[in-house]
């Protein structure tokens, strides 16, 4: 019996670990890429993640592309005439010693074409460009629900609902 719970506590040890997945490059430190199921024929996605960056001078992600889409684009959500508008930016600005949080509702990558549908357990690449840093790739992992953000704001829900958005 002492064996089987040691067992057990080993393999939920690393569970745990496997779907926690980081990356490091330069001063940046990137956790967890994740992307939601969506129904099958969802032809746009997204991505979510937090950049960290541990230098003394700010870097900036400049954008990002996949294999598993025809393009991909910074996007950020703006208020705009008492709506909620996802508008592309040109990059985003990660502050020395800051950091920035992609996930629904803020920051994210918006995954446009995609090449077939995300199935939930599933991993794809995903790769970064960053001014400084350079290219970072990193795996995007899909989930059916939203993590709850240890960077967000609050710790609240990252869940994202895209229906009724409007894109510019």
């Amino acid at each position: 019996m002492r064996k089987t719970l040691l067992a057990f506590a080993v393999l939920l040890g690393f569970s745990g670990a496997a779907m926690a997945h980081e990356y490091e490059a330069g001063n940046l430190h990137i956790d967890h890429p994740w992307s939601l199921l969506l129904p099958a024929n969802s032809v746009n996605g997204a991505a979510y993640f937090i950049v960290q960056n541990h230098g003394k001078e700010a870097d900036r992600l400049l954008g990002a592309d996949t294999d598993r889409a025809a393009s991909a684009e910074v996007h950020q959500h703006v208020e705009k005439d008492g709506m909620m508008k996802m508008v592309k930016v040109e990059g985003v600005d990660i502050p020395a010693g800051g950091k920035i949080v992609f996930a629904p509702g803020q920051y994210h990558l918006m995954l446009f074409g995609l090449k077939k549908p995300l199935a939930d357990g599933e991993r794809f690449p995903l790769t970064l460009h960053f001014q400084k840093a350079g290219d970072v790739k990193v795996e995007v992992a899909v989930q059916k629900e939203a993590p709850l953000s240890k960077g967000a704001e609050g710790g609240t829900d990252m869940g994202h609902d895209m229906h009724g958005m409007q894109m510019n």
